[in-house]
């Protein structure tokens, strides 16, 4: 057994520029999107697959290098609903369904990030910080969506709590996401921003960047 898990461990051994070799394709999707621009009052599946593609690559990147184990298996998990979720909100009317893929997608991450150390703390401070945002965001929401989007912060919420008690990457993933989704309901719903959509996409691809690392990150310590 003991030999098992040593070759094991040296099978899931990946230096740095190995590791960036591996983030080529994500870098170039990334890339791809930001360079193509394409409008997003011209739904179309050519810009669903642009969108999504480096979200792929990251699925692909977690796939291939992390140590296998629940936790590389709930981020996979989280980064295909996330893909999904970016399908569906190409068009505007499927909103909804966009919501719910990631809402799916943060309860994958929360299987992953764990429950301990718990750290209460944090919660506190992200309870009072959600609470707040959804006071100004709610009186501008659509009746019929005042449910759903308070049950989807809630478990955003849940999953920046557990990121921040994470720590390290997993943490900044998780508050990367958080001002992604924040600045996107505040351009959908409250006031239109200009630079909204590269703030939005910029902070999201570098929180599902920052969440996939964190499954290397955490062989480190010999933890999955």
């Amino acid at each position: 057994m003991g030999a098992l898990e040593r070759e094991s461990g040296r099978r899931h051994t990946l230096d740095l520029p190995l590791l960036a070799l591996r983030l080529v394709p994500f870098f170039v999707s990334c890339a791809l999107y930001f360079l193509l621009w394409l409008p997003s009052d011209k739904p179309s599946w050519t810009s669903a697959l642009v969108k999504c593609l480096p979200i792929l690559c990251l699925a692909f990147l977690v796939h291939t290098t992390a140590p296998t184990g629940c936790s590389s298996r709930f981020i996979q998990g989280g980064l295909l609903c996330s893909a999904l979720g970016d399908v569906f909100l190409i068009w505007p009317n499927q909103f909804l369904f966009g919501m719910a893929a990631f809402g799916m997608a943060h309860l994958f991450y929360l299987g992953a990030l764990g429950w301990l150390p718990t750290r209460l703390a944090h919660l506190g401070a992200v309870t009072a910080v959600s609470s707040l945002y959804f006071g100004h965001l709610q009186p501008h929401l659509p009746s019929d969506l005042s449910l759903p989007v308070a049950v989807y912060m809630a478990i955003l919420g849940l999953m920046l709590w557990r990121a921040l008690a994470r720590g390290r990457t997993a943490a900044l993933g998780g508050l990367f996401f958080s001002l992604s989704d924040s600045v996107l309901a505040w351009d959908a719903f409250v006031q239109p921003l200009p630079p909204a959509r590269l703030i939005i996409m910029g902070t999201y691809y570098t929180a599902q960047a920052l969440l996939a690392l964190s499954t290397v990150e955490t062989r480190g310590s010999g933890a999955d």
